[in-house]
């Protein structure tokens, strides 16, 4: 295999150099002689020198050639990577400045559309955001050319605080069209931790400050002119450990309000039976209620059947927190009832179970049209005035009259309350018969007319606690407020 390469190589040459040795031995040569030496000397050369390059690129392994690197990969579009972002990311575009209504969705993510409710592509910016806030950042992006970012709120249900970033986009040159980025995101934790921080300093600093001004007193006294004084100073020692055990009361509602208010906006994902709830707690009252001469009866559905979608300890604390403030307020030889209605409907929870008692709802639901079970919670006590309802879901409020007794709260009970209510999208009512005061007499008509019997009034205050349901039960044995009575 190697002898014919040899061949070309070696032939050449030895045609060249035997025209020259045959050019030297002639004497003298013609001219043409001597060129048609000289070409085949000229081409033997070229020859070789061909030959030795095909040989030594046979011998040299050939190199790869890269492929050309791609600047687009394969894989998902850039609008399907917009569409995964976790925050809502929205394109809008616009035209006129002037005409504000003219602002466009080009684009929406689904964390947009789930959000905000947008309900296509294409729509008015104006119809899924209303915040004029956020509406002049996009402006100034469109027209001005300008990136900024804004906050606003959003309310409902669950009150949420977003910060907005708006910046320009490229549009095609002479275009008429103008494009701007509008990116959102879910601040909520921020604030609500920031919130939380500065509202529990203040009513810890607020609430402590009366505890603590009363020890201090008792404490000089007892170290001044009660020094000697034995009755004194037993008296002085049974208030102190009062006041004591009412500071350790209310920093432990604090820390659990903080706690519930930090994961509000959670929904629950546990489970959970109301009826057994009910029962634990009653069975832990017992003993107060037999020292307070007070009975307490439970009626429902038996535990074991029904289940909510809920977290149990905080169902636990509502039944706890309703039950504990009925026993306070419940004078001796009354009862304090706990009834668990099923597939109820928001209509028949919040209506009245007396026309002349005074009623409101401290918590709204956003669903109306869910099935709810619900735990209402009846005390025989003073009743409260018309006029103190609204506020008392309000953090360290207690009804005027009823702020002194054997067992003083903190105000803290029923906020902890709606809190866990509102994570777990239910709704709060509260129905109450009081004895009508002096002031009344202004309310009453004029020239002697019959108002009816002026006897004594029979008067109750009773909270209703409403969770939903996953659907309807159907065989619940307890269905509706109208059924139950």
């Amino acid at each position: 295999m190697a002898a014919q390469p040899r061949k070309r190589i070696v032939l050449p040459l030895v045609a060249g150099l035997t025209v020259l040795i045959a050019l030297a031995f002639l004497t003298p040569a013609a001219p043409w002689l001597i060129w048609v030496a000289v070409g085949v000397l000229t081409l033997s050369l070229y020859m070789t020198y061909g030959e030795l390059q095909r040989q030594k690129t046979q011998d040299v392994p050939a190199t790869p050639v890269p492929e050309p690197v791609r600047v687009q990969p394969e894989g998902p579009s850039f609008q399907e990577v917009l569409r995964a972002i976790p925050d809502p990311v929205m394109i809008v575009s616009g035209v006129e400045p002037n005409d504000i209504a003219g602002r466009w969705i080009v684009f929406a993510n689904t964390a947009a559309v789930e959000a905000f409710g947008i309900v296509k592509e294409g729509g008015l910016l104006v119809s899924s955001l209303r915040y004029p806030e956020v509406l002049e950042a996009v402006d100034e992006a469109l027209f001005g050319g300008i990136a900024r970012d804004t906050v606003f709120e959003t309310s409902g249900a669950q009150d949420k605080f977003w910060r907005a970033w708006t910046s320009p986009l490229p549009v095609a040159e002479g275009g008429m069209k103008r494009l701007s980025l509008l990116v959102i995101r879910d601040e909520t934790d921020i604030r609500r931790i920031e919130r939380m921080r500065a509202d529990f300093l203040a009513n810890a600093s607020h609430e402590l400050r009366t505890p603590l001004a009363s020890l201090t007193g008792f404490i000089e006294t007892l170290r001044g002119h009660a020094k000697d004084d034995i009755k004194a100073r037993d008296k002085f020692l049974n208030i102190m450990a009062s006041q004591a055990d009412r500071m350790g009361r209310l920093i432990q509602d604090l820390l659990s309000l903080s706690r519930i208010e930090m994961n509000e906006h959670v929904p629950p994902s546990g489970e959970a039976d109301l009826a057994l709830c009910a029962r634990d707690v009653m069975d832990g009252l017992s003993i107060l209620a037999q020292e307070k001469q007070v009975s307490l009866t439970v009626k429902g559905p038996p535990p074991g059947q029904y289940f909510l979608t809920a977290d149990r300890d905080q169902v636990l604390q509502v039944v706890q927190n309703l039950s504990d403030n009925a026993l306070k307020y419940a004078p001796r030889g009354s009862t304090v009832e706990l009834e668990i209605f099923n597939d109820c409907t928001l209509e028949e929870a919040f209506g009245a179970r007396d026309p002349s008692a005074s009623k409101l709802v401290l918590l709204r639901p956003d669903r109306r049209d869910a099935w709810y079970t619900v735990v209402r919670v009846t005390d025989r006590g003073p009743g409260i005035r018309r006029e103190f309802l609204p506020r008392l879901a309000e953090r360290f409020y207690r009804v005027e009259g009823q702020k002194s007794g054997d067992r003083l709260g903190t105000g803290l009970g029923l906020a902890i309350v709606k809190h866990i209510i509102n994570r777990h999208r239910g709704a709060l009512v509260v129905e109450s018969v009081a004895q009508p005061s002096v002031a009344d007499k202004d309310l009453l008509p004029y020239g002697g007319l019959d108002v009816g019997p002026t006897g004594p009034v029979e008067t109750y205050t009773s909270f209703s606690a409403c969770f939903p349901q996953a659907g309807r039960y159907k065989e619940s044995p307890v269905i509706g407020f109208v059924n139950a009575r």
